[in-house]
């Protein structure tokens, strides 16, 4: 059955064509078929478009979708059709070293369904970004891909939990551990430094300090769990007023580029933790001296979509947000059809947007 769906041709590119021609194949044994409802769009969507981060073209970007299961396949337990469901783009497939560790969210099964196609139309196959392609009105994934969301879940909340939510709440809690009383500051405002931000603050932190060039973004941090919101050339000051220029207890690095990361490092306390949550480019080195290294202790800590259980970090991010402990409706700041995919790419660009909403 062919459908919409918004396609990257080349890598480089800046704009995505909405299609009407795309197949999603693949469905079978194992697989489930779910119609996308609504999906969010991440920067790392635009870090796959611009070539940051690595993913075959041409494909459908997207990674973050919630929706309904129309199909399921041979052998496929515990769904159904009409179940209600998130995209789980990194799944575990509980059988690798990583997997019987514990550590779900290193398994790498996941990436390797990436470099299979996931679409297909009369030009030839099309892949979905992270092995998903949630720019679209169906996909077919493995079903652990899959993950079932309770009723009262919008479809929109459900597709920020997917990644985004996920990946900031679990630096703070999974992978930093933040430290009630203690002090944070965050570099990088978008949606999933928002989420960090809202994950220090459930965790009691004293002092949370947003950093973010973009002014739209320090009022929302205020709103969401900042205590203070500074430019980045404010950052040395407010390190210097707050911490008596000894450092952060905890700083978290969510651009992905290794300047901001040098920044972040320094701005960390002797002791402290530096915690790595942005994306970054293969050829972007981050260098530290091996005095500094040693002389300093301080603890740097890279964070893989939130360092933890996927599947227990979906259901402590509900538990968080029925709860009211955190704000999951105030991310989502407006909300587009997939036709309008390109302004919403463009207003991602901007830095103005904390997270979009496309409903499909």
């Amino acid at each position: 059955m062919r459908m919409r769906a918004a396609v990257l041709h080349e890598t480089g590119q800046d704009k995505l064509e909405v299609l009407d021609d795309v197949e999603a194949m693949g469905f079978g044994p194992g697989k489930v078929r779910i119609r996308i409802r609504a999906t969010g769009l991440c920067h790392s969507d635009l870090s796959a478009m611009n070539g940051v981060l690595p993913q075959p073209a041409p494909f459908v970007p997207g990674h973050e979708g919630a929706g309904e299961i129309l199909d399921v396949g041979d052998g496929v337990t515990g769904l159904t059709q009409g179940d209600r469901v998130l995209m789980c783009w990194l799944p575990a497939c509980g059988g690798c070293p990583s997997c019987k560790r514990g550590q779900t969210h290193l398994c790498l099964a996941g990436f390797l369904n990436a470099g299979t196609p996931n679409f297909r139309r009369p030009g030839g196959e099309v892949f979905g970004f992270a092995g998903t392609g949630t720019f679209a009105e169906e996909v077919v994934v493995a079903a652990n891909c899959a993950v079932p969301i309770p009723d009262d879940v919008p479809y929109e909340i459900a597709a920020l939990i997917g990644c985004g939510v996920t990946t900031g709440l679990g630096a703070a809690l999974n992978t930093a551990r933040v430290a009630a009383a203690s002090s944070v500051a965050v570099i990088g405002c978008g949606g999933v430094g928002i989420s960090v931000i809202q994950g220090a603050r459930a965790c009691g932190a004293a002092q949370i300090i947003a950093v973010d060039p973009v002014a739209a973004r320090r009022e929302a941090a205020l709103r969401f769990g900042a205590t203070e919101a500074v430019a980045p050339d404010e950052l040395a000051d407010a390190k210097a007023r707050i911490t008596g220029g000894e450092g952060f207890d905890y700083v978290f690095e969510v651009v992905g580029r290794s300047a901001t990361a040098r920044t972040a490092y320094e701005t960390t306390r002797r002791g402290g933790t530096l915690c790595v949550v942005g994306a970054g480019a293969l050829d972007d080195s981050f260098q530290v001296n091996m005095f500094e290294l040693f002389f300093d202790e301080k603890r740097i800590l890279p964070s893989l979509y939130g360092g933890g259980d996927v599947l227990r970090s979906y259901e402590r991010a509900i538990a968080l947000w029925r709860a009211g402990r955190i704000d999951l409706e105030g991310l989502i700041t407006h909300r587009v059809r997939l036709a309008e995919v390109n302004d919403a790419l463009d207003q991602m660009r901007s830095g103005t947007s904390l997270r979009t909403c496309i409903e499909i």
